[in-house]
């Protein structure tokens, strides 16, 4: 018979950090100790989800990064379609049309997504992320007193 080795999210506090790295590292520490991480988990609480704006967003930041994306795509068409040309000329031509539909194909469609929010998002962002106020580490009953005591070891080492 073998024994499970998952556990639903809770189990015994065995340790808080700040920060998702610390939490890391006393993982990898318990792990370091040869402690059976299996029975171990790291949950973030206090949740808090976080974008950071870059920027206001027009028509022509819209057209620009929507110009910028599909001259990428038509960049690589344009190499796909160079494959089968007969000779240098035509694969250079190939190349630059495919660049050259890209970038206006890129803008019109850059513009349209724009004008389609009609203003409810006029503003440019990096993608969210979503950050925990603290990280416990918990672990299965059975192996807490265990954990706390490699824990308390580390915390002794700095």
């Amino acid at each position: 018979m073998s024994a499970s080795v998952s556990m639903p999210a809770g189990g015994v506090q065995v340790g808080t950090y700040p920060d998702y790295a610390q939490a890391q590292r006393a993982v990898d520490y318990l792990s370091d100790e040869h402690f059976p991480v299996e029975n171990v988990q790291i949950v973030g609480t206090d949740l808090r989800s976080v974008e950071q704006v870059v920027g206001r967003l027009t028509y022509g930041r819209a057209a620009g990064a929507g110009a910028a994306s599909g001259a990428w795509f038509g960049l690589f068409v344009g190499l796909l379609l160079g494959i089968f040309a007969p000779d240098g000329s035509s694969w250079i031509s190939s190349v630059l049309t495919g660049l050259v539909i890209g970038v206006v194909f890129g803008a019109l469609f850059g513009v349209a997504g724009y004008a389609a929010t009609r203003g409810r998002r006029d503003f440019a962002s990096t993608g969210q992320k979503i950050l925990a106020g603290r990280y416990d580490v918990l672990c299965n009953p059975q192996f807490a007193e265990d954990a706390r005591a490699h824990l308390a070891r580390l915390s002794l080492r700095g």
